[in-house]
This record gives structure tokens, C-alpha cells and sequence, in this order.
């Protein structure tokens, strides 16, 4: 059962009911009640009570052979129709079906059913695209007509509740919500105190501080914040950009529409009314800071980048992340790995070589970004053979088919001066998985090289394949592909081996 809060005749007791009649009119005993109660049917990821559903189905030893839905829609309105589909092919590969009870038409596979599920799916998938249109113009119209739509209030602001008439109904606390719907919200200046600290902050800004100083300042102070937590450098960064501290209502910077993607929308897309507050900064002071902040992030290509850093390297004979965020003049160390690679890339470039070698820290960096792709494949692998994966809590170990855990670990290759290869091999002497898969790289630390499958009876930490040739005890479980390992954790429903 889902709910959104679109319609009464969706509740979840009116859909319990409908599927508890349908249930005793064919004889069918429920044996298990997954609801997703005030959540959207766009996407798997909100809705906790679809995905126990799902792990349910393809664990081992499920107690249901068929899955009783309202209609098409509660199961999901997924922008991309083929999404329900899978998840409902998912099921039926475990042997469960999926009913719909309160459909005209029986899911049994003929093709005037398939069409009618697939038109059902389009429809719902196109009633949620309306209905984000629908929303969308009509938050647009009431930020418009100045009210506040969404969001905290900011330091040295407030949330005030109007009515109907726009009379004040009173000052909404943090996490407070209107519970009217013709009630309406706006922003008004908050406490002088946090006024005064407001209008500080653009003072010292355009005196010359930068936006981690000011945060010190007022740490120094022990000024809170709007949340009581320390100062730092996006807060304040925050104050000194948001339109909101000179009256201005904005809306639709970044849109989250159907809950695809976040996107950062350009200026000319966001929704203004100007002067719909009362200002705390004067528009001049704010338009100065602007101007500072929009010179400082310019855009520069690589070879104003690679100057600037040569500047910096002739000054101080050195380089580090720090003295690059330390100097004003300079984009952040982050802005150089961002574009560089990494911070040893952009090092080699302009000519620099630190004392110490850091070469382990790119391997490390690739093995990363390389670890959840390699864990992805092998579980796409084993569901393909109708297994299931699933994390083991917050140990980093997979669960397979709810029988054992396993771990992954990838080995790094370094070559030896002869031409040899070898690996470094870590193991988490904690973890104890019952089966450790060791995916050593090859010379480049790109691809795997080859395979261990080390089971947990037969395999003690201390020999470790570092070698290329590690004798017949360790090489016993070599593999170059790991094909057998996912067809062993393979499972099939026992009807259909039957």
C-alpha cells in the first residue's frame, strides 16, 4: 500500500480494505502488510517499505506467492514506465506474482492485460509530470505575490504567519509549519542583536576580511548561530549572497522536479519579487559584495591556473594544499584537484617534485572510486544468476542470499625494480566473513589482474597471495574470472528447477 497525500479514496485503510475484500473473495490468506504511508511513488529510493518488499522477495524461503496491490498506481508512478516493470519482472522470477485488485483487468500475461498495465503506467507517469507542472506555477504565483515559499528563515530573519486577509497570526519557531492552507508565510527582520551581526559581516567583508576570517570573529565572540552550531566559511558565505537579506523573495534556484536530479538553475530562470521584505542590508552594500565575490570566482582556464601556482611555488620554494587555500589570490586546492586530477598532477606541471613520495596516494584515490564499481558488477553478477546482495549492516561485508557474508578486497600491484610484479594485500582481521575475494590489479592498477576465492575454514590471514606464483596451497584458489563463484551463489525457485 501506498499514500501520497493526493485523495481520501487512496488512504491506507481504504486500500487495506479493498485488498482484505478481494483476498477473502478468492480465498487467499495475507500473510504479511508493506505500507509506504505520506511517500511519493516517483522513485525506489524514499519508499522503505517497497524495498523490504523486494529484498523479501528474492531472500531465500519467501512465505507469499502473490503480492495484492490496489492498482497499477500504488505500486509506483516511476517517470520511466520500464522502472515498475522491472521490479514487478523481479518478483515473477522468484515465482511471486503481482495482483491488482481493484483493476477491471487480471495481470495474467495476455496481451490485452499487458497493454492495459503498460497504458495504466504511462498514465500515472504522465499524471505525476502534470501534476509537478501544476505545483511548480503554483509556488511561482505565491512567491509573486511576496510570500515565502519553503525554507528556514536564515540568521537575523523570521517566519511570520499571516491569514487570509494577510493580518499576522504570529512568529513560527524553527521546524514549525503552517496548518492552514490559506495561511500564507513571510520573512521579517529578526532580534536587533542578530540584525547588528548581519550587518557586521558585510562591513567587515567589504573592509577586506575573507569569509573564513569573519567566521573566526565571531567564534571568538561566541556569537551563535541560527542553528547554535560554530561559524564557518559557508555560512557566512551564505549571508552574504542570499537576495533575501535585501527584501528580495527568490525562488527556484535549484529544482528537484520529479525527483530526477538536483539542478542549479541559472539566474534568469529564478523566480524574484523584489522588495516583498523588509531589507536589513542596504541594496548598495549588497550589490558591492556581489561584485567582490563574482571578480574572485572568474573563471580561469589551465594555464592562468598553472601561473598563478607557479607564483605561489617561487615565493615559498614549496607547495601544499594548505598554502594554496591559505592564499587569498588563489582558487582552493580543491579547485586544482578538481581540475588537474589531483594536487600531484598539478604539482608535475608546474615543475615541483615534494620531498616526500606520494605516489601511494593516487593509487589509493583510484582504488576508491575503484571499489564500489567492482562491488556493483559482482552483484549485478550473482543477481543475474538469481542470487541476492544486500550490505551487512555498517560492516562494509555483502550478505549472499541471506547465508553468508563476503568480503572484497582489492589489491594494488606495485612492480619490482627487476620486472616482477607484487601486492599489497590488507585484511580487516575483525571483519571474520565467511568467504574473502581478493582482486588483485594489474601492473597499472587499472583492470583486475586475477582472482582468490579464500573460504573462511581454509584460509588464514597470515599467507597472502603477494606473489605471482604463491605454491599450490595459496594458488589452490586462483581463478582468472570469478563466473564460477557467481554461479555457485546463484539460487532458482524450487518449482522452476523442479
Amino acid at each position: 500500500m501506498r499514500m501520497s497525500t493526493e485523495h481520501q479514496r487512496y488512504s491506507t485503510e481504504n486500500q487495506a480494505s479493498a485488498i482484505a475484500d478481494y483476498a477473502k473473495a478468492h480465498g487467499i490468506e495475507i500473510v504479511r502488510t508493506y505500507e509506504d504511508a505520506g511517500k511519493s511513488g516517483l522513485t525506489l529510493k524514499g519508499r522503505p517499505g517497497l524495498q523490504r518488499l523486494l529484498n523479501d522477495v528474492q531472500a531465500p524461503g519467501q512465505d507469499f506467492e502473490l503480492i495484492l496491490v490496489y492498482d497499477v498506481s500504488r505500486w509506483g508512478r516511476f517517470p520511466d514506465p520500464d522502472e515498475a516493470a522491472s521490479y514487478v519482472h523481479a518478483c515473477k522470477r522468484r515465482g511471486v506474482a503481482i495482483v491488482y485488485c481493484a483493476e477491471p483487468f487480471q495481470n495474467d500475461g495476455s496481451l490485452p492485460s499487458s497493454i492495459m498495465i503498460g497504458l495504466k503506467r504511462g498514465m500515472a507517469a504522465e499524471y505525476s509530470r502534470e501534476l509537478s507542472v501544476k505545483v511548480f506555477r503554483g509556488a511561482c504565483t505565491i512567491v509573486q505575490h511576496g510570500f515565502r515559499q519553503g525554507g528556514t528563515a536564515g540568521y537575523g530573519l523570521r517566519r511570520q504567519l499571516l491569514d487570509e486577509q494577510r493580518n499576522p497570526k504570529g512568529i513560527l519557531a524553527r521546524g514549525q509549519q503552517k496548518s492552514i492552507q490559506t495561511d500564507r508565510v513571510v520573512l521579517v527582520p529578526g532580534p536587533i542583536d542578530e540584525r547588528h551581526v548581519v550587518q557586521r559581516i558585510y562591513e567587515l567583508f567589504l573592509r577586506g576580511s575573507p569569509e573564513r576570517v569573519i567566521a573566526a570573529v565571531l567564534n571568538r565572540e561566541n556569537i551563535a548561530s541560527e542553528t547554535g552550531r560554530p561559524w564557518s566559511r559557508g555560512v557566512v558565505h551564505q549571508i552574504l549572497t542570499n537576495e533575501k537579506y535585501i527584501g528580495n523573495n527568490v525562488y527556484n534556484r535549484t529544482s528537484f522536479k520529479l525527483k530526477a536530479q538536483h539542478v542549479r538553475n541559472p539566474p534568469e530562470e529564478w523566480v524574484r519579487r523584489a522588495d516583498a521584505f523588509e531589507a536589513i542590508v542596504p541594496v548598495e552594500q549588497f550589490l558591492q559584495v556581489r561584485q567582490i565575490i563574482a571578480e574572485r570566482c572568474r573563471h580561469y582556464d589551465d594555464d592562468q591556473l598553472l601561473s598563478m601556482l607557479r607564483l605561489l611555488l617561487s615565493r615559498h620554494g614549496a607547495l601544499s594544499g594548505l598554502m594554496i587555500d591559505e592564499e587569498e589570490a588563489l582558487p582552493s586546492s580543491s579547485a586544482y584537484r578538481s581540475r588537474f586530477g589531483s594536487l600531484l598532477r598539478a604539482y608535475k606541471l608546474v615543475g615541483y617534485t615534494p620531498a616526500r613520495d606520494y605516489a601511494y596516494l593516487e593509487i589509493n584515490r583510484a582504488l576508491r572510486e575503484m571499489y564500489p564499481t567492482i562491488v556493483e558488477h559482482m552483484s549485478r553478477q550473482i543477481q543475474a544468476s538469481g542470487g541476492h546482495v544486500q550490505p551487512h549492516g555498517n560492516t562494509g561485508l555483502l550478505l549472499v542470499n541471506g547465508e553468508f557474508t563476503a568480503s572484497l578486497v582489492v589489491a594494488p600491484c606495485k612492480p619490482t625494480p627487476a620486472g616482477g610484479m607484487r601486492w599489497r594485500i590488507r585484511f580487516d582481521a575483525g571483519l571474520q566473513p565467511d568467504v574473502t575475494l581478493v582482486t588483485r590489479l594489474d601492473a597499472d592498477n587499472r583492470v583486475p589482474y586475477d582472482y582468490y576465492v579464500f573460504p573462511a575454514l581454509d584460509f588464514s590471514q597470515s599467507e597472502q597471495p603477494r606473489h605471482t606464483n604463491n605454491g599450490l596451497w595459496l594458488d589452490l584458489y586462483r581463478t582468472d574470472d570469478l563466473h564460477n563463484f557467481y554461479y555457485m551463489a546463484g539460487r532458482a525457485p524450487l518449482k522452476e528447477s523442479a
